[in-house]
């Protein structure tokens, strides 16, 4: 999965990224749990507005595909969580579900 992630990023911002560190990310609303699950977080070498990345992958609903996440570490967006909770967001206002 790691490497899986690894090329996902490289792809979406054309930066190499090394040194993928795994932490766990659970996003709750209330009582709910809406996501949970491990983010990888990278330094990233070659981009021009930050140092750090956060991806990661959820299965699509009714499917056994994975859809594939990377958010940059551009303020606000400075931690795994605030990263998940981004995604989340946008999801839910283009009516795509949870991230």
């Amino acid at each position: 999965m790691k490497i899986e992630l690894k090329r996902a990023v490289e792809r979406l911002d054309f930066c190499q990224a090394p040194s993928l560190e795994d932490m766990a990310v659970v996003e709750r609303f209330g009582e709910e749990t809406i996501w949970g699950g491990a983010v990888s977080v990278s330094l990233i070498e070659g981009h021009p507005q930050t140092d750090k990345y956060c991806a990661w992958s959820s299965l699509i609903e009714g499917s056994k595909k994975r859809q594939y996440y990377a958010i940059l570490h551009i303020p606000p967006i400075d931690s795994p969580e605030k990263a998940v909770r981004a995604s989340i967001v946008h999801a839910y206002k283009n009516g795509k579900g949870d991230g």
